[in-house]
């Protein structure tokens, strides 16, 4: 009786314990930090200048992805990649249907507030945060 007890206290305690732990999340590389936003002055609500800006490049565990973004009237019109992961056929066949979709959808919503696309989690990040920077530079 007195050892069921026991193990009965104890695997509680152990649960309470484990459910109480927070999960550790490792902090962001520099490297992946966003850009700084531009330093100029810009009226709030004022309009991003027209051009074309490169976004930063952002290492991804597959390789690198950098885009350039090309804002007309204040609007995201066009977006180019630069530099994309294929350093085998598995990254140039990810590069191949994911690109395009997240330049589909970045031009749909004018900005970077896109959806990943599924199976290429790590290039979606890093066009969002590469064209984030560029329109960041564009002082959208």
């Amino acid at each position: 009786m007195r050892r069921a007890l026991l193990t009965t206290a104890s695997t509680s305690a152990l649960v309470v314990l484990l459910l109480s732990l927070k999960p550790h999340q490792p902090p962001e590389p520099a490297a992946l930090a966003p850009a700084p936003s531009p330093t100029g002055a810009r009226h709030p609500g004022a309009r991003p200048a027209d051009g074309t800006y490169t976004g930063a490049p952002i290492p991804t565990r597959y390789g690198t992805v950098q885009v350039a973004a090309t804002v007309k009237a204040g609007r995201l019109t066009a977006v180019k990649v630069l530099s994309a992961p294929s350093d085998n056929g598995r990254d140039r066949e990810i590069a191949a249907y994911a690109l395009p979709r997240l330049t589909q959808e970045a031009l749909s919503v004018h900005g970077a507030a896109i959806d990943a696309v599924s199976g290429a989690s790590y290039t979606s990040a890093g066009y969002v945060r590469s064209l984030q920077s560029a329109l960041d530079r564009a002082g959208a």
